[in-house]
C-alpha cells in the first residue's frame, strides 16, 4: 500500500478504537458517576471530552508517525518545535471537537427531548469518538495552513451558538456580544473560552503562515544571484523582514485581542474590554488595507476582496451609527468578515506551499539534467504533479 492508502486504512482502525473507547467510557460514566454529575450539560461536557480526547490522541499518534524529525539526528532543535507544533495543533483540534460535539448534542437533545435523548448519549458519543478519531489521523497526514484554519469557522460558531442557546438572558442580542459573556453562567464561559480557543488558533495558524512565507522568500534569494546578470533580481521584496515582522505583530495582536475579550469580562474589567473589544477593529482594518505591502506575494484578488471587506464593515458600522442596525449585527459581521479572510489568506498560504513544493522538484530536476525550465515542464510535468502529491 502507498502512504495515502496507509493513512485511509490506518484512519478506519482508528475509527473503531476510538469508537469502543468511547462507548465503554460513557457507559461507565453513566453507570458510577455521582447524581450531581448526572445534569444534562455536564453528560454533555463529559461526552464531548471524551471525543475529544479519543481526536487529540488519533491527531497525535498520525502526526508523530509521519514526522521525521522526532529524533536527535539534527540536534535538539527540530524535536522540540516539533513537539511544540504537536501541542499547538491538539489545542486546536480539541477545543474544535468539544465545542462542535457539544452543540451537536445540545441540538440532538432538543430534537428528541432529554428523556429519549439520554438513552442514546453512549451511542452518540461512540459514534462521534470514531468520525473525529478518523478524521484526525487522515487529516495528520494533510496537515497545513488551510486544513488547520478550515477548523476555526467550525468551533467559533459552534461555541458561540451554544452559548446563545444556553443563556439566560433572552435579551442579550439587543446590547452586544458582550452581554453575553458578561455573566458567571455556563453560556458566559462557553462564549468567553470560545474566544479564548479562538484568538489562540489564530496565532498558531499566523506561526504556520508566517514560516512559509520566510522558507519561500528564502528559497528565491538562494536561487536568484541579485546581480545586474539575473533576470529575477526584481523579484526580492525589499525590506522583507520588516514587513513580514509587522505582519505577524498585527496577527499575533488580533489574536491576543480575542484572548482577551474572553479573558477580561466587561463588569469587572471594563477598560482591559474595551481595550481589546474596540482595539480589535483597528487592527483588522491596518491588516485588510496594508495587505498589499505587508504580503506582495498574495494575489490580487485576496487584497481586492480585503479592501471590500473593510469597506462592508465600514458601511453597516455607519448604518448603525444612524439607527437603523444594532451593535450585535456589526459585531457579528466584523466576526464573520475575519475569520472568512483569515481562511482565504490561510488558503492562500497553502498555494504558496504547494508551488513551493512544485518549484523545489523542478529546480532540483533542472540541475540534476541541466535542461532548462521550460524543458523540464514540459518533459515531466506529470511525474512532478505525482510527487507533489506524494509529498503533500
Amino acid at each position: 500500500m502507498g502512504r495515502h492508502q496507509r493513512a485511509e486504512t490506518y484512519g478506519l482502525v482508528s475509527f473503531l478504537i476510538c469508537a469502543v473507547v468511547g462507548a465503554v467510557s460513557m457507559n461507565a460514566y453513566m453507570q458510577y458517576a455521582p447524581a450531581i454529575w448526572q445534569l444534562t450539560q455536564r453528560r454533555f461536557m463529559v461526552a464531548s471530552g471524551i471525543v475529544a480526547a479519543c481526536g487529540v490522541i488519533s491527531f497525535v499518534i498520525g502526526y508523530a508517525s509521519k514526522s521525521r524529525s522526532l529524533n536527535l539526528d539534527h540536534g535538539w532543535l527540530a524535536p522540540i518545535r516539533r513537539i511544540i507544533e504537536i501541542v499547538a495543533l491538539s489545542v486546536v483540534y480539541a477545543a474544535t471537537i468539544f465545542l462542535s460535539s457539544f452543540a451537536l448534542m445540545g441540538a440532538a437533545n432538543d430534537m428528541m427531548g432529554n428523556a429519549i435523548f439520554s438513552g442514546y448519549i453512549s451511542s452518540v458519543c461512540a459514534g462521534f469518538a470514531g468520525v473525529v478519531g478518523y478524521m484526525t489521523f487522515v487529516q495528520a497526514e494533510l496537515m497545513n495552513a488551510k486544513t488547520l484554519a478550515s477548523l476555526l469557522p467550525f468551533f467559533v460558531i459552534s461555541g458561540v451558538v451554544t452559548a446563545g442557546m444556553t443563556t439566560d438572558d433572552p435579551y442579550w442580542y439587543h446590547n452586544n456580544f458582550s452581554q453575553l459573556g458578561d455573566r458567571t453562567t455556563f453560556a458566559a464561559r462557553m462564549f468567553n473560552s470560545t474566544l479564548m480557543l479562538a484568538g489562540t488558533c489564530i496565532i498558531i495558524v499566523s506561526y504556520f503562515a508566517i514560516s512559509e512565507l520566510v522558507t519561500t522568500e528564502r528559497l528565491q534569494r538562494l536561487w536568484h544571484d541579485r546581480t545586474n546578470k539575473d533576470p529575477n533580481r526584481g523579484y526580492e521584496i525589499p525590506h522583507f523582514m520588516l514587513r513580514t515582522g509587522i505582519l505577524s505583530a498585527l496577527l499575533t495582536v488580533s489574536g491576543l485581542a480575542f484572548i482577551g475579550i474572553g479573558v477580561f469580562r466587561y463588569t469587572p474589567h471594563n477598560l482591559m474590554h474595551n481595550v481589546c473589544a474596540k482595539g480589535l477593529p483597528f487592527v483588522m482594518l491596518v491588516l485588510f488595507v496594508c495587505l498589499p505591502w505587508l504580503a506582495p506575494r498574495l494575489s490580487k484578488a485576496v487584497m481586492v476582496a480585503s479592501d471590500l471587506a473593510a469597506l462592508v464593515c465600514a458601511g453597516f458600522w455607519a448604518n448603525m451609527m444612524m439607527g437603523h442596525n444594532t451593535l450585535t449585527n456589526v459585531e457579528a459581521l466584523a466576526g464573520l468578515m475575519f475569520l472568512g479572510w483569515f481562511i482565504v489568506f490561510s488558503r492562500q498560504i497553502a498555494a504558496i506551499e504547494a508551488d513551493r513544493v512544485a518549484a523545489q522538484l523542478l529546480h532540483a530536476q533542472m540541475i540534476e539534467g541541466g535542461l532548462s525550465e521550460e524543458q523540464a515542464v514540459a518533459e515531466d510535468e506529470p511525474r512532478i504533479e505525482s510527487r507533489l502529491a506524494a509529498d503533500k
